[in-house]
């Protein structure tokens, strides 16, 4: 039996067969042409969000196409990442997320419904500054060892802003070095955490500055110790983890972000989107150093790489 294609059918696949037929080039001028998802595997009001909305307005003002964020938290970011991959690898559909994603999940969990090497592109990463501690008001500490002394014996429980987050290792090498047996609360995002730490109902957590900035402010939560090498700019009056003889690595990182895309997504419209990072940035202070995450030192950005290569330079 002769099956005669219908009209639609003619124009379906007449259409796609001339996609197909166009070079990479001409593939990414046309590009885009309808809406843009972003998915961002944290809640909204966290520092993943934050930078998602603003890369993700960004690249709507300058390609005249809406660009829908929708945020698929759960599982340490795993729920959203597996959406991305599932994606067709065509310029429309992007992934905000960060090191516990990426790298963290990889030692974590035995079986993970992504490869974080081989089913991404990524097309941006940028450092998100230090992830001071803090604590709840009511904790009478000024440094990590007087937290320490006033934790042991105590029920005390450190919130995390998701299991294998920098938040949950920094809680579990306090205990590995002070001998302590405080709980790591998970939560779904920065937001909630920062809530539950201004009002008391977990006795402290560690995160970006951006998000806490508001614990803070008002009064309701202090910093007790920043990572890295150096002090930060907005917090001068703090030691580092470092200078107050915790040397461990874990106590010398930095947060970041990045924007991904499904793997196979064709090389032009990355190096297009991975160009918009750039004027992100330097288009003035609004949008960019001023605006996006009032942060504490300049941004810093990477171009597209590989899912591997981008760990690779993540863990340099």
């Amino acid at each position: 039996m002769i099956v005669r294609p219908t009209r639609r059918d003619v124009l379906r696949y007449g259409a796609a067969a001339a996609l197909a037929a166009l070079p990479v080039p001409a593939i990414a001028q046309a590009w885009p042409n309808r809406p843009i998802r972003i998915v961002c595997t944290y809640p909204a009001g966290g520092l993943t969000d934050v930078f998602a909305r603003a890369y993700g307005e960004y690249i709507a003002q300058k390609t005249g196409q809406p660009v829908v964020v929708e945020n698929k938290a759960g599982a340490a970011g795993a729920i959203g990442a597996e959406i991305v991959k599932a994606a067709p690898a065509d310029g429309y559909t992007l992934m905000f997320t960060n090191s516990t994603t990426m790298i963290m999940n990889k030692v974590l969990f035995k079986k993970l419904p992504y490869d974080p090497d081989k089913d991404f592109v990524l097309i941006a990463w940028f450092n998100t500054g230090h992830l001071p501690t803090i604590i709840n008001k009511d904790v009478p500490a000024t440094n990590v060892a007087e937290f320490a002394a006033w934790a042991r014996g105590r029920k005390v429980s450190l919130a995390t802003y998701g299991a294998g987050s920098y938040a949950h290792v920094v809680a579990e090498t306090l205990n590995r070095h002070y001998g302590l047996t405080m709980e790591a609360v998970h939560y779904r995002g920065e937001a909630l955490m920062w809530q539950d730490v201004a009002s008391g109902a977990v006795q402290g957590a560690s995160g970006s500055y951006a998000t806490a900035s508001p614990v803070l402010q008002s009064g309701a939560g202090r910093a007790i110790a920043v990572p890295t090498m150096e002090r930060m700019r907005k917090l001068p009056d703090v030691a580092t983890f470092h200078e107050q003889g915790l040397t461990e690595k874990a106590f010398q990182v930095r947060g970041w972000v990045g924007c991904s895309a499904p793997a196979g997504t064709p090389e032009a419209i990355v190096q297009r989107l991975s160009g918009a990072r750039q004027g992100l940035f330097q288009e003035g202070p609004r949008r960019g150093r001023a605006g996006l995450a009032r942060r504490d030192q300049e941004p810093e950005h990477r171009a597209a790489v590989s899912g591997r290569r981008f760990l690779e330079q993540a863990l340099s």
